[in-house]
Formats: C-alpha cells, sequence, structure tokens
C-alpha cells in the first residue's frame, strides 16, 4: 500500500514538474508578430503620399506657373531639382538618425519639414512679392519637403524589417515604396485641377497639413522582434561603405567579392530607373505639350505611369513573399527588358496624336517599373544585411539620376526654332539608351538572398527549440 501511495505521489509531482517547465518555455518564444505593425504601417503610408506630392506638383502646371509668375521653364525645373539635391545628404543622414532617435522621431521630424515646406511655399503666391521674392519662397518651401520626403522614403526596409516577419516583409516594402510614387501621381493629377497655380499651392499646404497628426501612430520598435534581423543590432552606413571597399569591418558587414558587385549592379539600375520616372514626372509638360498635348493630358499621361505600376505592385507583392520569396533577382530579369523597350519606344512615341500609344508605353513601363522598387530595395538588403544603409544609397543614386536626367533634358531642349519649338526629342533619345544600356547589366546579377536564409535558419531552430 504505502509503494502505491509513493507510485502516486511521484507521478502528481512529475505533472507538477512539468506544468512548471511548460510555463516557463511557452513564455521565451523568441519572435512575435504585433497588430500595431498594420496601423503604423498605414500611417507611413500615408505620410510618405503626402510628402511625395511636392516634388512633380509643378511638372504639369509648369507652363503656367512660369507664364503667371514670370519665371523661365528652367527656374520650375528647379523647384523639382532642389529636392532632388537637398535629398542626397538628407537620405545619407537618416541611417544614424533612425539608429539614435529610433523610427518615430525620424518620422516626427519629418512631419515637421512638411508642414513648414507648405505654408513657406504658398506665402511665395502673395500677389505683392516681385517674381524673385516669390521664387525664394517657393525654393525655401520645396527645400523644407527635401528634408522631409527621404525621411518616410528611405525608411521604409528599415520599418517592415523592424515590424514584419518572412511573410509580410517584402509586401510591407512594397507598400512603402510604391507610396511615394503614388504620392507623386496624385500631385500630378490634382495640380491642374486645384484652380489657378496660387490655389492649386494652397490645397497642397491644406492636404499637408491635415495628415500630420497620423504620426503620433509610428511607434518606435515592438517589444519582441519578428525575426532574426529584427533582432540584430543595426549595421551602420558607414560600415557599408566600408565593406564596399573591400575594407575591415565587423563579421556582421563584410561582403564578398560577388555581394558587392552585385550591390553596384543593384545601385546602378535603381537609379537610373526612378532618374527616369522622377524625370518624366518632372519634365511631363514640357516633353508632351511642345507636341500638342495640353497640360491636363501630361499630368494623366505621368499619373498613368505611376497608378498602373501601383496596381501591378499591390497585386504582385503577395506573390513575391509566399511564391517567388527566393526568385528576386530572376524576377528582375524578367521585367527590367519591357521596363528598358518601353522608355527606348517614347523616342518615336512622343508625336503629334499618338494618345494611345501612349498612355499603352505608360502602362507597360509602370506595370514592369514599380514594383521593382522593392525588388530593388529588398535585394539591397540581402546581399548587404544592411537595410539602413543600403536602403539611402539606392534613394541617393535614384535622386541623383534625377538631378542629372532634369539638367540633361534642359541642355538638351529644341530651340525657339526647332521643329516643334523647345522639345524634348533628343533627351528622349539620351533616356532611351541609357536606360537599354543599364537595364542589360541586370543579366550579370547573382542576387543570393543570405538575410532572407539567415532568417529562415533561425525560425525553424528557434521552432524546434
Amino acid at each position: 500500500m504505502s509503494e502505491k501511495l509513493a507510485f502516486e505521489h511521484l507521478e502528481n509531482s512529475k505533472q507538477k514538474l512539468e506544468s512548471v517547465v511548460v510555463d516557463v518555455v511557452l513564455p521565451m518564444e523568441e519572435y512575435r508578430l504585433y497588430k500595431g505593425r498594420f496601423i503604423g504601417l498605414v500611417a507611413l503610408v500615408v505620410l510618405n503620399i503626402v510628402a511625395a506630392m511636392p516634388w512633380p506638383w509643378f511638372g504639369p502646371i509648369a507652363n503656367n506657373l512660369a507664364s503667371e509668375f514670370d519665371f523661365t521653364l528652367d527656374q520650375v525645373n528647379w523647384l523639382s531639382n532642389i529636392v532632388a539635391l537637398v535629398y542626397l545628404p538628407t537620405a545619407l543622414l537618416i541611417p544614424p538618425v533612425i539608429s539614435r532617435y529610433g523610427i518615430h522621431r525620424c518620422c516626427q521630424i519629418g512631419a515637421v519639414m512638411v508642414v513648414l515646406s507648405a505654408w513657406i511655399r504658398y506665402a511665395g503666391t502673395a500677389r505683392s512679392l516681385s517674381p524673385k521674392g516669390a521664387y525664394a519662397l517657393l525654393m525655401v518651401g520645396q527645400l523644407f519637403s527635401s528634408i522631409g520626403q527621404p525621411i518616410y522614403q528611405v525608411m521604409g526596409p528599415k520599418f517592415s524589417e523592424t515590424w514584419f516577419n518572412l511573410n509580410g516583409r517584402t509586401t510591407a516594402t512594397m507598400i512603402i515604396a510604391i507610396s511615394n510614387p503614388f504620392g507623386g501621381a496624385l500631385g500630378q493629377l490634382i495640380s491642374p485641377l486645384a484652380g489657378n497655380t496660387r490655389q492649386s499651392i494652397l490645397v497642397l499646404g491644406i492636404i499637408s497639413t491635415a495628415v500630420v497628426p497620423l504620426v503620433f501612430l509610428i511607434q518606435r520598435a515592438p517589444p519582441t522582434p519578428p525575426t532574426y534581423a529584427a533582432s540584430k543590432k543595426p549595421l551602420s552606413l558607414l560600415s557599408l561603405c566600408r565593406a564596399m571597399l573591400g575594407l575591415e569591418v565587423e563579421p556582421a558587414a563584410r561582403m564578398s567579392r560577388r555581394e558587392r558587385f552585385d550591390f553596384t549592379i543593384i545601385v546602378l539600375i535603381f537609379g537610373v530607373l526612378v532618374g527616369s520616372t522622377n524625370g518624366f514626372s518632372i519634365l511631363s509638360a514640357e516633353i508632351l505639350q511642345p507636341v500638342g498635348y495640353s497640360s491636363d493630358e501630361s499630368g494623366f499621361m505621368g499619373a498613368c505611369l505611376l497608378l498602373a505600376g501601383m496596381v501591378a505592385a499591390i497585386a504582385s507583392a503577395p506573390l513575391f513573399d509566399r511564391v517567388f520569396t527566393h526568385r528576386l533577382a530572376l524576377s528582375a530579369k524578367i521585367l527590367l527588358p519591357f521596363v528598358a523597350v518601353g522608355w527606348f519606344c517614347l523616342i518615336w512615341a512622343v508625336r503629334p496624336h499618338n494618345t494611345v500609344a501612349l498612355f499603352i508605353i505608360m502602362g507597360v513601363i509602370g506595370v514592369c517599373s514599380l514594383p521593382m522598387l522593392a525588388i530593388g530595395m529588398e535585394l539591397a538588403c540581402e546581399v548587404t544585411r544592411n537595410a539602413d544603409g543600403s536602403s539611402a544609397i539606392i534613394w541617393f543614386s535614384g535622386n541623383l539620376f534625377t538631378v542629372a536626367f532634369v539638367l540633361i533634358a534642359g541642355a538638351l531642349r529644341a530651340g525657339s526654332d526647332g521643329s516643334p519649338p523647345l522639345n524634348l526629342k533628343r533627351y528622349l533619345i539620351f533616356e532611351g539608351i541609357v536606360d537599354l544600356a543599364i537595364c542589360a547589366t541586370v543579366f550579370l546579377l547573382k542576387g543570393t538572398q543570405v538575410r532572407k536564409a539567415l532568417d529562415e535558419e533561425k525560425t525553424q531552430q528557434t521552432r524546434a527549440q
């Protein structure tokens, strides 16, 4: 009898011990997702949309703005160029700011810049100002805008890495990436429809101010990281630059020769595609109006490129997360030739009474190029394991090419004696050849997804434990 009691006591003790072990082990889950990631994503997307509007805002109304304010077309172009120029150093400063102050503080700085830019720009529309005074205020407003915009754009891969796991990271990056060109598309659609140029700038100010409170919905980071990559201390931009130069860096930042070569290809292709798209957004009226298209038609064609691309990007994002998750480089090799050929075809397509063909070409370029934004950013993160630094560098490249393309367009513009006057035929030839040459390098890209492989390995180990 005593042996039976002892056995029962031993079994009860064993069950209690097992319950204690379960209570201790289950809460130690290493990776976790939070519903707050969707709230932050929506807020970041809306802020990114509005921050992107000022850049191409003056493209469709360039000729009207020049006439009403007594500006030259080159002066109007510089209202967009200043955004790209200030973007360059700002993009490189964002990674250290995020590392030190967090995502939420960086977003709040961007919100302040967006509001300041909106109302300084509107102050420049006062009728009492001279053309020089009005231009100075418009330029200062655009300068503040160029500080706010890159903050929401560059941090996209870092936000998705911080809050999303492997099944949602590419989708989150895609949504954030396309929200910027979507803002550009909205800007192109709204600016010519909002009345005269002064009313148009006022509408932009009201929209910018209305969305700023959303910035308080963006948090620093989740209590528990969603993946192994999110749990690691972020690498600095300096370490990425040293790794690209082949210098000695910490083990986590080291890159092979193949990875350095791949990242160089990604930077060049990303820069040329962003430069071509942004350049067309800025120059749409100057490209199309000399051959007989109205400012509204110019805006609609630019918007067609961006909106068609947005639809394709949203539809393809889940596929890249779940079906082609290990085939990002192959996807780039399939899509990029269509983009390059589309830009090359504009050499002959930009002519009078060719509206349908132009809309088709814009649609093809958009459908194939906008999904490449997320693919490019994710591939850059994969080969560098540095979400902050790689994003800053490729967006730096995109804006550098944008400035170059717009300046080259001004230099290649035909004179008043051209046929038709002030046409940009020579610029379209230049752009088409450059796009073909750079996009061809995608066939040299290997794009091994090292970060994803490491995340999958650590996730499997955690589940096994």
